[in-house]
């Protein structure tokens, strides 16, 4: 008898050990060989946040350089945006500055508007000056300008001379400067058109040109306009012939 109950302890010892490893294991889980080692709380690894060391997931991180580590910062002159250093404009940036400025001070400045009557005032200016209309020319011309024409008029006229300019057509027509200084609004205009010109004296003879020869004429023509006045019209302040 003694030593049955001796076997039944032996059994019941076992299946106490048994139960206990089983809890064992449970409660502190079970290294496999691929957990890694315990990680050293004195070093950093590649993750600088702790929430991301209990994650285990690296392809949900979002690594974020150190701009006082990272070569490429600050930006290299290739990277960086473009600056002027101090550089003039280009004859482009510089007219649309221009036509902006004389927008500001006149919203009503309308660039394609200004060169249809830019275009009409450049034909009727030719065809004025050439029957010698002063009347037409004085609502056209600045004062300066006006006075420059008329004495050009006078001079003909007392030579007995005729001038006669055609305008065949105005082949190109297009703004090439524009710029604000205090309330005046100046423009230049660059007008390539065809035209015959003859000058003829008082017996009709062709002194200057040819009446059977069209030719090509570059002119620079620059208008002007107080913004602040009530008159909208444009005047023409300066020309300037391509020779």
């Amino acid at each position: 008898m003694g030593n049955g109950f001796q076997f039944i302890d032996i059994i019941l010892f076992a299946m106490i050990a048994a139960f206990l490893i089983f809890r064992l294991r449970n409660v502190l889980g079970r290294r496999d060989g691929h957990e890694g080692g315990f990680p050293d709380p004195t070093k950093r690894g590649p993750r600088e946040n702790p929430q991301d060391d209990a994650s285990g997931d690296d392809d949900n991180v979002v690594q974020l350089s150190d701009r006082n580590q990272d070569p490429a910062w600050p930006l290299t002159d290739e990277d960086a945006p473009a600056v002027t250093n101090g550089e003039p404009d280009s004859p482009e940036d510089t007219l649309a500055k221009g036509l902006s400025e004389i927008q500001r001070s006149d919203p009503s400045f309308n660039p394609g508007e200004f060169m249809e009557g830019g275009a009409a005032a450049f034909e009727m200016i030719l065809n004025a000056y050439s029957a010698g209309d002063a009347a037409t020319l004085k609502n056209l011309l600045s004062a300066d300008v006006y006075g420059n024409f008329v004495q050009a008029i006078r001079d003909r006229e007392q030579a007995g001379e005729v001038l006669e300019d055609t305008l065949v057509d105005i082949k190109s027509a297009e703004i090439v400067e524009a710029f604000m200084e205090s309330r005046q609004a100046t423009v230049t205009v660059k007008f390539v058109s065809e035209q015959v010109n003859v000058t003829r004296d008082e017996n009709g003879d062709v002194v200057d040109g040819n009446p059977n020869a069209i030719i090509t004429v570059t002119d620079f023509w620059t208008f002007g306009r107080d913004t602040h006045s009530r008159d909208p019209n444009w005047f023409l302040v300066a020309t300037r012939s391509l020779d």
